[in-house]
């Protein structure tokens, strides 16, 4: 290997480190997740914060690792805990027997939000 090889290997490192470093301090913490019942708003957890919520006592959700998923539901289908988790990306779980619906939310702000009529 001559001289301007390792240069450029060096210079091809510290480019790709830096780009590394941008990306993991742009990343942001602090997305949400909203439980909705009926229409009506029941709760808002933090996505990065492992826990357990029970909703009523139709509905389990968890959020593990940055994720949310519903884990129990008291309905026939069990559309939503075969749902895959939602996270900071985006994405919504509803399950319609219950009329419970699980979003992301970004800033204060619903993602993709569109309207569950019953």
């Amino acid at each position: 290997m001559k001289k301007r090889d390792i240069i450029l290997i060096i210079v091809v490192l510290a480019l790709a480190l830096a780009g590394f470093g941008l990306v993991s301090l742009s990343k942001k913490n602090g997305d949400q997740l909203q439980i909705t019942v009926d229409g009506k708003v029941y709760g808002v957890y933090e996505l990065d914060e492992n826990q357990t919520i029970e909703i009523g006592s139709t509905n389990i959700c968890q959020i593990k690792d940055g994720k949310a998923t519903m884990i129990w539901a008291e309905c026939r289908d069990q559309i939503c805990v075969h749902h895959k988790p939602i996270d900071s990306l985006g994405g919504s779980i509803v399950c319609l027997p219950n009329r419970v619906f699980l979003s992301v939310l970004d800033d204060g702000k619903e993602r993709e939000i569109d309207t569950v009529v019953s």
